[in-house]
């Protein structure tokens, strides 16, 4: 049985309970963050530790935990976990309980909830996925939000399609983000990723670094017309790391099938978690 961290606990995961008051059951007011382990070792914890205190700062949730505390609690959750090969932590910050049942009042508490890591598909990386574009926009999208109304709906018209993923397209017809997701385009040697109104991804912070040296990158906005001139198409997630996307609603990328650029990235940062999970950096 998983062990989970409530509110100041560790507690077996049929044990772990929160009101039903709280508003985040209520209103969808609170924030979460996911991340996974590589030979049990959180990958960029405290990258993900920071991303969550700005989500909170963003909605005007208060954590009353430093960073360095999180930390070390959700390090002991994976501790308390030994069973798994490797692990799912998902961080939960919830609302709290209010008077009002709207208004947050500071009551907030932590939710650290530790997981067997689950497998995607292998095809999804050996033949690329489908994936497909949805007029919709996040409200606050630099923030992490439990609301996650948008994205179930999004990701059930994506499934009603066969495909795995729904990229954001707001009114001035920008790409933007998947569900889950960030999105890169491929263009000779240019990676190419949105810029703003998105959920700035760890799992793209680290594109960044190792395609430095490697590409062209232009972080900018994207027009969806712009589809039509990719070579490659990938996106990249906590869960998901570096998926190739050979179909984007009705149009095949490239030859339908994975990319060089892509399969090098995918390689490379293969290679990069393999590394920090053996503590190298």
């Amino acid at each position: 049985m998983d062990i989970y961290y409530v509110d100041g606990k560790f507690v077996d995961e049929d044990e772990a309970a929160i009101s039903v008051k709280d508003i985040v059951v209520l209103r969808g007011f609170g924030v979460f963050d996911f991340l996974i382990t590589y030979n049990k070792r959180p990958f960029r914890l405290e990258q993900h530790v920071e991303r969550l205190q700005t989500s909170a700062r963003r909605i005007g949730l208060e954590i009353k935990m430093t960073t360095e505390e999180i930390c070390a609690i959700t390090e002991e959750t994976v501790k308390r976990n030994t069973h798994h090969d490797e692990s799912n932590i998902r961080l939960v910050y919830t609302g709290g309980i209010s008077s009002d049942g709207v208004t947050p009042e500071g009551t907030g508490f932590l939710m650290v909830m530790v997981t067997p890591k689950h497998q995607l598909p292998e095809w999804w990386y050996t033949d690329g996925v489908k994936i497909i574009t949805a007029d919709m926009e996040r409200f606050i999208p630099g923030a992490k939000s439990t609301n996650y109304l948008n994205a179930v709906y999004a990701l059930g018209l994506a499934k009603q399609q066969g495909a795995v993923e729904s990229i954001y397209v707001d009114r001035q017809n920008r790409l933007l983000e998947g569900t889950t997701t960030n999105l890169f385009l491929v263009q000779g040697n240019k990676l190419i990723t949105a810029k703003n109104d998105i959920l700035p991804g760890v799992t793209r912070s680290v594109m960044f670094e190792l395609a430095e040296s490697q590409f062209e990158l232009e972080v900018r906005d994207i027009d969806k017309s712009e589809l039509a001139n990719a070579e490659e198409i990938f996106i990249t997630a906590s869960n998901k790391e570096v998926v190739p996307v050979v179909t984007i609603d009705d149009m095949t990328i490239g030859d339908g099938k994975p990319g060089p650029k892509t399969l090098q990235m995918m390689q490379v940062f293969r290679d990069h978690t393999t590394a920090y999970g053996q503590g190298k950096i």
